[in-house]
């Protein structure tokens, strides 16, 4: 009996369940205020504060703003690299992008909830991190148009391809970039997934492993344990790496629209 009380359900986490307006339809869809929304608008203000604290623009500056100088230093940086002196336009996007995936994952790690609600990491569902990479993609395709016209389609014909083998390598090539959103979102949707289900899946083991008795408690539960933290570490590790990857990813993107050959 107490080991079906115990009983952990590893995808139960990432259920979206409704916290407001529950009954609401709009043109026969739900727009209930759901535990992934209160999450959205909680990473928001988060980051609203932080980048309030940061912007004091003092001569010597304190702790907090030096965070935020180096988070901003640290994206214009990679910006230029990857696109050049055109790319500092991109500094707000790119910074807003990784700054609110990566509080976002970081705040999903919390072990306690937030007025009563527990921690939901939306990242971890492909309905949000494929928007976000949508929102990419969508800049730029319009960037690209709007600076190199249809020349932008020269993009999908690599420079010195031979005449006879451009039939066969402008699909490839478009198919290739037209995947470009689906593996953006994908890629951080199944990291966060992943790791949060391995955390459900070994305190599973823990639980169980006390439940059947001292003994196997220590065999199997006290390693567990110690895996979970180790894990834990990993994920916050995972949480800023993945931000990383998105908002560089989506430089790259961009450079091909800014500096089409």
């Amino acid at each position: 009996m107490a080991g079906e009380t115990a009983k952990v359900d590893p995808m139960h986490q990432f259920t979206i369940e409704p916290l407001l307006g529950s009954n609401l339809d709009v043109a026969g869809f739900n727009i209930a205020f759901t535990n992934s929304a209160l999450w959205m608008l909680i990473t928001a203000v988060v980051l609203w504060i932080f980048m309030l604290g940061g912007m004091k623009r003092e001569l010597v500056p304190g702790r907090w703003q030096m965070t935020v100088e180096t988070f901003t230093g640290f994206i214009d940086d990679m910006l230029e690299a990857n696109v050049g002196k055109a790319g500092r336009k991109y500094v707000p996007y790119i910074f807003s992008l990784f700054m609110f995936i990566l509080f976002a994952n970081l705040l999903g790690l919390l072990p306690l909830g937030i007025v009563g609600v527990h921690p939901f990491t939306f990242t971890s569902h492909f309905t949000v991190t494929g928007v976000l990479a949508i929102i990419s993609f969508s800049i730029v395709l319009l960037v690209g148009f709007y600076k190199h016209g249809f020349h932008f389609f020269s993009l999908f014909v690599p420079h010195g391809t031979p005449l006879p083998m451009i039939p066969i390598i402008f699909p490839i090539e478009l198919i290739s970039f037209m995947v470009r959103p689906f593996s953006l979102g994908l890629r951080l949707f199944v990291a966060m997934m992943a790791g949060h289900v391995l955390l459900e899946v070994l305190s599973s083991f823990v639980i169980d492993g006390w439940n059947a008795g001292a003994g196997f408690g220590l065999l199997v539960g006290v390693p567990s344990f110690l895996l979970m933290i180790g894990i834990c570490a990993l994920e916050i590790l995972v949480a800023a790496i993945q931000a990383y990857v998105f908002a560089l990813l989506s430089s790259l993107y961009i450079n091909d629209a800014e500096n089409l050959h």
